[in-house]
């Protein structure tokens, strides 16, 4: 039986009609195995980490307890890969950083909502094993889900390849967070000064407009103004909201410091 997403057979599939253990999952979904360690740019030796990283607990619970294991425990060894690797790569690109920055940089890329937004770039929802009421709630799309499963794949490529291939793949995933237009945003936080600015001028706040959502659930693009007193002052887009909020904010900031609004 095929997974169902939004009314397409997507992600892995599963046979009801016989016991349900990881050798059982890999035999049935070879291809789709296949697929996913092309978007990763990594192919696991051992298969049963992979389909171990793609497993939600609800999953686990529905199949009885001790049949098969869930991904919380490559979770927990991805967290702290995460850490390490990301830490070591802003640390490289970023030299003059005080250690302040650099752990609320690191704080930033590998919070819920950044790695969620990581695990939809590689369609990671798509390919999870969920048990049925969680798929039913949209679990496929939770950013909870999403940044826990991300981390748990982590996790298995360490475990499969060791150091060098998780910080290989980590690398090339946050190549564009880390790069100098990002960490600016992640940075300073634009929102905040703007928004000091204009009080301390005007005594108001800017207020950000959510525009326009493009693209299906797992790729979406945010388009966002602000604006002040009735007036666009500039307009963000990005792969979450509140990006995009920190883009149309950095842009009115550094405009309206030379024209003083």
């Amino acid at each position: 039986m095929w997974l169902v997403w939004q009314g397409k057979p997507v992600g892995l599939k599963i046979d009801t009609m016989m016991t349900i253990t990881i050798p059982s999952l890999i035999d049935t979904n070879q291809p789709l195995l296949a697929d996913f360690n092309n978007k990763l740019a990594y192919k696991f030796s051992n298969a049963e980490l992979l389909i171990q990283a793609l497993i939600h607990r609800s999953f686990a619970f529905e199949q009885g307890r001790g049949v098969i294991q869930d991904n919380e425990v490559l979770e927990f060894l991805g967290d702290a890969v995460l850490d390490l690797v990301v830490g070591f790569l802003l640390m490289s690109r970023y030299p003059e950083m005080k250690e302040g920055q650099l752990t609320k940089l690191r704080a930033s890329l590998v919070n819920e909502a950044n790695l969620a937004e990581m695990a939809r770039r590689i369609d990671l929802g798509c390919y999870l094993f969920l048990g049925k009421g969680e798929d039913a709630s949209g679990g496929r799309n939770k950013p909870s889900l999403l940044s826990g499963a991300f981390e748990a794949v982590v996790g298995a490529v360490f475990m499969d390849g060791g150091y060098d291939a998780a910080f290989a793949l980590i690398k090339e995933l946050f190549a564009d967070d880390i790069a100098p237009e990002k960490v600016e945003l992640l940075s300073t936080d634009y929102k905040t000064r703007l928004q000091e600015f204009c009080q301390e001028r005007f005594n108001e706040a800017p207020l950000y407009v959510l525009e326009q959502e493009e693209g299906p659930d797992h790729d979406k693009i945010f388009s966002v103004t602000v604006r002040f007193r009735d007036q666009v002052l500039a307009a963000g887009q990005a792969r979450n909201k509140k990006e995009a909020e920190q883009k149309a904010a950095a842009t009115a900031f550094k405009n309206f410091i030379s024209t003083d609004l």
